[in-house]
């Protein structure tokens, strides 16, 4: 673990978890790059293929820790955090 309180989550980035807070993926604007999955240290994002466009998806939303990784991953801005 990183600076801060001993116990407190950070991920690789160093960001602290933000418990409460998820991202909400604005499936038109993504564009399925896959930078935000391999952003989320968690492995709790995916690429989903529907009608033939890939786009990212959250699932086990209740392991997410907020970090908010994938959403400054973004280049395309499609994710942004919401409290859960």
């Amino acid at each position: 673990m990183k600076a801060g309180h001993p116990t407190e989550a950070v991920t690789m980035a160093g960001r602290p978890a933000r418990p409460g807070w998820q991202p909400d993926i604005d499936t038109a604007r993504c564009t399925g790059c896959g930078w935000c999955v391999a952003a989320c240290d968690r492995h709790l994002l995916s690429l989903e293929v529907v009608n033939w466009k890939k786009y990212s998806t959250l699932g086990a939303a209740d392991l997410c820790t907020g970090c908010s990784d994938c959403a400054v991953k973004c280049p395309f801005h499609a994710i942004s955090m919401r409290r859960s």
